[in-house]
């Protein structure tokens, strides 16, 4: 796993606002999650990952050990439930929020680059990262 302590900086984003809109994110959280441009980093603690998502608007941080539901809270505020799991290079995640709403993230981490994939309904989003 040498993707492991990488930081990946984004260069492209498709849908994202399409796919914020699916999960019920307002307008101006909208505008603001658009305008920035996220990094990503995945470390380890023992059997934990952390999976850090950090921009000028705002730094999240996801701890986890793979298979095990967590609660997480999104960078828009909503509590949800989260699981994990690694397959190789490839973090998925199944999120499921109070109002029922499910989202599948398959995040690919490659030697250059991390293709992020989010979907939710049936509406998906591809964001690109190049380690930095």
């Amino acid at each position: 796993m040498d993707f492991v302590g990488k930081k990946y900086k984004m260069v492209s984003s498709e849908n994202f606002d399409e796919f914020m809109k699916a999960i019920g994110v307002g307008l101006i959280t909208r505008k603001a999650a658009n305008a920035v441009t996220p990094s990503v980093e995945l470390k380890q603690e023992g059997d934990s990952y952390i999976l850090v998502t950090s921009s000028t608007f705002k730094t999240t941080e996801m701890k986890f050990k793979p298979g095990e539901e967590f609660d997480e809270e999104r960078a828009d505020g909503a509590k949800v439930k989260s699981v994990c799991t690694i397959d190789a290079n490839t973090l998925k995640q199944t999120q499921t929020a109070a109002d029922g709403i499910v989202v599948n993230y398959v995040r690919e981490f490659g030697p250059e680059e991390l293709k992020a994939t989010m979907t939710a309904n049936d509406v998906t989003c591809t964001r690109v990262y190049k380690v930095q």
